[in-house]
């Protein structure tokens, strides 16, 4: 995979068998991955990773801070990270989704998953 034109995507997802899953599905769409378990190892790997674009994060997790409040903070630190925001949950007030993040439901569908990734980056019909 030649991941020098696209950003590197981190996951952030509690469940070690849904995170490898997300990771499979990212990686084969040409996307360099990180991942976190949880959104205080996420702002860690933020930190210390510059080539990460894109934050592809759960919302409901152990610690500090929900998926949610980590979008938050990112939106606030590093307003050029695309964000999408993955979760079964159904009914999600827009007033919590930081401006420009969209909402992937669970189960989310690879196709939709990566479409959306591609799109983020303007990588259209990728």
């Amino acid at each position: 995979m030649d991941y020098q034109k696209l950003p590197a995507v981190l996951i952030v997802e509690d469940e070690p068998l849904i995170r490898m899953g997300a990771v499979d599905m990212i990686e084969e769409a040409g996307f360099k991955t990180y991942e976190a378990g949880s959104a205080d190892e996420a702002i860690e790997v933020m930190q210390t990773h510059s080539d990460i674009g894109i934050l592809f994060t759960d919302i409901d997790m152990p610690g500090t801070m929900n998926g949610l409040k980590l979008a938050a903070y990112v939106r606030t630190t590093w307003p050029p990270v695309v964000i999408m925001i993955a979760s079964g949950v159904i009914e999600l007030d827009e007033a919590d989704v930081p401006s420009g993040a969209a909402f992937v439901p669970k189960p989310y569908a690879t196709n939709h998953v990566t479409k959306m990734l591609h799109e983020a980056t303007g990588q259209v019909g990728a």
